[in-house]
Protein backbone atom coordinates (compact mmCIF):
# COMPACT_ATOMS: atom_id res chain seq x y z
CA UNK A 1 0.00 0.00 0.00
CA UNK A 2 1.24 3.15 -1.06
CA UNK A 3 0.64 7.09 -1.04
CA UNK A 4 3.15 10.24 -2.51
CA UNK A 5 4.84 9.95 1.37
CA UNK A 6 5.40 6.76 2.50
CA UNK A 7 4.43 3.10 1.53
CA UNK A 8 3.26 -0.13 3.97
CA UNK A 9 4.08 -3.64 3.53
CA UNK A 10 2.48 -6.10 5.25
CA UNK A 11 3.87 -9.89 6.44
CA UNK A 12 1.88 -12.28 7.52
CA UNK A 13 4.14 -14.40 10.30
CA UNK A 14 3.57 -17.35 11.59
CA UNK A 15 4.60 -19.80 14.57
CA UNK A 16 2.43 -23.15 13.96
CA UNK A 17 -0.87 -22.43 13.82
CA UNK A 18 -0.40 -18.79 15.52
CA UNK A 19 -0.26 -15.97 12.75
CA UNK A 20 0.69 -12.13 13.51
CA UNK A 21 0.89 -9.48 10.90
CA UNK A 22 4.06 -6.92 11.06
CA UNK A 23 3.86 -4.11 9.17
CA UNK A 24 7.15 -2.05 7.48
CA UNK A 25 6.64 1.56 7.15
CA UNK A 26 8.83 3.55 4.32
CA UNK A 27 9.39 6.96 4.05
CA UNK A 28 9.56 6.98 -0.24
CA UNK A 29 11.30 10.27 -0.42
CA UNK A 30 14.57 8.88 1.78
CA UNK A 31 13.97 5.35 1.94
CA UNK A 32 14.04 5.50 5.73
CA UNK A 33 11.99 2.40 7.47
CA UNK A 34 10.23 1.07 10.69
CA UNK A 35 9.07 -1.90 11.49
CA UNK A 36 6.20 -2.79 13.68
CA UNK A 37 5.97 -5.59 16.20
CA UNK A 38 8.82 -8.16 14.48
CA UNK A 39 8.03 -12.19 15.45
CA UNK A 40 7.96 -15.30 14.15
CA UNK A 41 9.95 -15.73 11.61
CA UNK A 42 13.20 -13.61 11.57
CA UNK A 43 14.68 -14.62 8.27
CA UNK A 44 11.66 -13.87 6.04
CA UNK A 45 11.28 -10.60 8.01
CA UNK A 46 15.33 -10.30 7.17
CA UNK A 47 14.68 -10.85 3.47
CA UNK A 48 11.75 -8.82 3.04
CA UNK A 49 13.72 -5.38 4.35
CA UNK A 50 17.24 -6.56 2.43
CA UNK A 51 14.73 -6.63 -0.89
CA UNK A 52 13.33 -3.46 -0.43
CA UNK A 53 16.30 -1.70 -0.24
CA UNK A 54 15.53 0.59 3.28
CA UNK A 55 17.16 1.78 5.44
CA UNK A 56 15.91 0.36 9.10
CA UNK A 57 15.93 3.18 11.61
CA UNK A 58 13.43 2.03 14.24
CA UNK A 59 11.19 -0.99 15.66
CA UNK A 60 8.16 0.24 17.01
CA UNK A 61 6.05 -2.48 19.49
CA UNK A 62 2.60 -1.77 20.32
CA UNK A 63 3.29 -3.80 23.59
CA UNK A 64 5.08 -6.32 25.46
CA UNK A 65 3.39 -9.56 24.41
CA UNK A 66 5.76 -11.80 23.63
CA UNK A 67 3.95 -12.64 20.06
CA UNK A 68 5.12 -8.96 19.38
CA UNK A 69 8.34 -8.65 20.62
CA UNK A 70 9.77 -12.08 20.48
CA UNK A 71 12.44 -10.36 17.34
CA UNK A 72 12.40 -6.95 18.48
CA UNK A 73 15.97 -7.42 20.15
CA UNK A 74 17.47 -9.55 17.09
CA UNK A 75 15.83 -7.18 14.60
CA UNK A 76 17.83 -4.10 16.12
CA UNK A 77 20.66 -5.65 16.78
CA UNK A 78 20.86 -7.11 12.77
CA UNK A 79 19.79 -3.58 10.97
CA UNK A 80 21.23 -1.67 14.31
CA UNK A 81 18.92 0.58 14.97
CA UNK A 82 16.51 1.23 18.25
CA UNK A 83 13.90 -0.04 19.86
CA UNK A 84 10.35 2.12 21.08
CA UNK A 85 8.01 1.13 23.78
CA UNK A 86 5.49 3.06 26.02
CA UNK A 87 6.58 4.20 29.25
CA UNK A 88 3.92 3.03 30.70
CA UNK A 89 4.61 -0.57 29.32
CA UNK A 90 8.03 -0.62 30.21
CA UNK A 91 8.04 -0.03 33.89
CA UNK A 92 4.43 -1.73 34.27
CA UNK A 93 5.76 -5.21 32.85
CA UNK A 94 9.17 -4.53 33.35
CA UNK A 95 10.36 -5.32 29.77
CA UNK A 96 14.05 -5.21 29.22
CA UNK A 97 15.58 -4.88 25.67
CA UNK A 98 18.57 -3.65 23.99
CA UNK A 99 18.67 -0.57 22.85
CA UNK A 100 14.94 0.27 24.14
CA UNK A 101 13.68 3.68 24.02
CA UNK A 102 10.59 4.87 26.02
CA UNK A 103 7.74 6.84 24.22
CA UNK A 104 5.09 8.99 25.83
CA UNK A 105 1.15 9.85 24.39
CA UNK A 106 1.41 11.97 21.66
CA UNK A 107 5.21 11.66 21.29
CA UNK A 108 6.13 12.20 17.71
CA UNK A 109 9.22 10.33 15.76
CA UNK A 110 10.09 11.38 12.73
CA UNK A 111 10.89 8.99 9.47
CA UNK A 112 12.50 11.31 6.87
CA UNK A 113 9.51 13.44 5.61
CA UNK A 114 7.07 11.26 7.67
CA UNK A 115 5.84 11.20 10.99
CA UNK A 116 4.63 8.75 13.08
CA UNK A 117 2.55 9.68 15.95
CA UNK A 118 2.38 7.55 19.85
CA UNK A 119 -1.16 6.98 20.73
CA UNK A 120 -1.46 5.88 24.32
CA UNK A 121 -3.93 2.71 24.43
CA UNK A 122 -4.09 1.55 27.45
CA UNK A 123 -7.27 -1.34 27.95
CA UNK A 124 -5.11 -4.88 26.18
CA UNK A 125 -1.97 -4.04 28.41
CA UNK A 126 -1.25 -1.20 30.77
CA UNK A 127 0.73 0.79 28.57
CA UNK A 128 -0.64 -0.43 24.91
CA UNK A 129 -0.07 2.22 22.30
CA UNK A 130 -1.29 2.50 18.22
CA UNK A 131 1.26 4.66 16.21
CA UNK A 132 -0.67 6.96 13.38
CA UNK A 133 0.76 7.74 10.26
CA UNK A 134 -1.00 9.68 7.65
CA UNK A 135 -3.81 8.24 7.48
CA UNK A 136 -2.99 4.50 9.17
CA UNK A 137 -3.26 3.47 12.20
CA UNK A 138 -0.81 0.21 13.49
CA UNK A 139 -3.06 -0.84 16.29
CA UNK A 140 -1.58 -4.18 17.64
CA UNK A 141 -3.88 -6.07 20.08
CA UNK A 142 -5.62 -2.94 20.85
CA UNK A 143 -8.69 -3.24 18.40
CA UNK A 144 -9.32 -5.83 15.47
CA UNK A 145 -11.04 -5.63 12.45
CA UNK A 146 -13.92 -7.69 14.29
CA UNK A 147 -13.05 -6.54 17.79
CA UNK A 148 -11.34 -5.41 20.86
CA UNK A 149 -8.09 -7.48 22.53
CA UNK A 150 -8.63 -8.91 25.62
CA UNK A 151 -8.99 -7.33 28.44
CA UNK A 152 -8.43 -10.04 31.83
CA UNK A 153 -4.64 -10.24 31.62
CA UNK A 154 -2.35 -8.54 34.39
CA UNK A 155 -2.68 -4.96 33.50
CA UNK A 156 -5.63 -4.89 31.29
CA UNK A 157 -8.34 -3.29 32.26
CA UNK A 158 -12.09 -3.22 30.48
CA UNK A 159 -12.41 0.47 31.45
CA UNK A 160 -9.37 1.48 29.93
CA UNK A 161 -10.36 -0.46 26.60
CA UNK A 162 -13.65 1.58 26.23
CA UNK A 163 -11.86 5.19 27.06
CA UNK A 164 -8.94 3.99 24.13
CA UNK A 165 -11.54 2.35 21.35
CA UNK A 166 -13.65 6.46 22.55
CA UNK A 167 -10.44 8.08 22.24
CA UNK A 168 -9.05 6.41 18.69
CA UNK A 169 -12.93 7.63 17.79
CA UNK A 170 -11.90 11.09 18.47
CA UNK A 171 -8.76 11.72 17.49
CA UNK A 172 -8.91 9.24 14.44
CA UNK A 173 -10.08 10.40 10.67
CA UNK A 174 -12.97 8.03 9.40
CA UNK A 175 -11.27 7.02 6.67
CA UNK A 176 -7.73 6.33 8.12
CA UNK A 177 -7.00 2.42 7.36
CA UNK A 178 -6.92 0.14 10.38
CA UNK A 179 -3.56 -2.00 11.06
CA UNK A 180 -4.19 -4.88 14.01
CA UNK A 181 -1.59 -7.41 14.44
CA UNK A 182 -4.39 -10.14 14.01
CA UNK A 183 -7.22 -10.99 11.67
CA UNK A 184 -10.51 -12.87 13.21
CA UNK A 185 -11.66 -13.01 9.25
CA UNK A 186 -11.17 -9.44 7.99
CA UNK A 187 -7.89 -8.73 6.64
CA UNK A 188 -5.75 -5.68 7.78
CA UNK A 189 -7.14 -2.07 5.75
CA UNK A 190 -10.37 -1.94 6.65
CA UNK A 191 -11.29 2.05 7.63
CA UNK A 192 -12.61 3.01 10.92
CA UNK A 193 -15.09 4.60 9.23
CA UNK A 194 -16.23 0.39 9.11
CA UNK A 195 -14.90 -0.37 12.30
CA UNK A 196 -17.92 1.97 13.35
CA UNK A 197 -20.51 0.76 11.59
CA UNK A 198 -19.89 -2.78 12.00
CA UNK A 199 -17.76 -3.44 15.21
CA UNK A 200 -19.62 -3.57 18.16
CA UNK A 201 -17.09 -2.32 20.35
CA UNK A 202 -17.18 0.68 18.60
CA UNK A 203 -20.76 0.92 19.00
CA UNK A 204 -21.14 0.56 22.66
CA UNK A 205 -21.58 4.27 24.31
CA UNK A 206 -21.84 3.41 27.91
CA UNK A 207 -18.88 2.43 30.04
CA UNK A 208 -20.50 0.01 32.02
CA UNK A 209 -22.49 -1.80 29.41
CA UNK A 210 -19.03 -2.17 27.43
CA UNK A 211 -17.47 -3.68 30.49
CA UNK A 212 -20.38 -6.53 30.86
CA UNK A 213 -20.57 -7.18 27.05
CA UNK A 214 -16.70 -7.44 27.12
CA UNK A 215 -16.47 -9.51 30.36
CA UNK A 216 -19.60 -11.67 29.81
CA UNK A 217 -19.69 -15.43 31.33
CA UNK A 218 -20.23 -18.43 28.45
CA UNK A 219 -18.38 -16.69 26.07
CA UNK A 220 -17.40 -19.80 23.33
CA UNK A 221 -13.99 -18.00 23.03
CA UNK A 222 -11.86 -15.57 24.29
CA UNK A 223 -12.41 -14.13 20.43
CA UNK A 224 -16.19 -14.29 19.94
CA UNK A 225 -16.89 -10.66 19.36
CA UNK A 226 -20.44 -11.11 19.13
Amino acid sequence: MMNERHSIHILTLKLHNFINYTYIVIDEVTRQAVIVDPSWEFDKICVKVDNLNISLVAVLLTHSHYDHTNLAERVAKRYDTNVYMSHQEIEYYNFRCKKLNQLYDEDILRLGYTTIKCIYTPGHTAGSVCYLVDKALFVGDCIFIEGCGICSSRGASPEEMFKSIQKIKSLVTLDTKIFPAHSFGKPPGYSLGYLIENNIYFQIMDVNQFVNFRMRKGQTGIFNFR
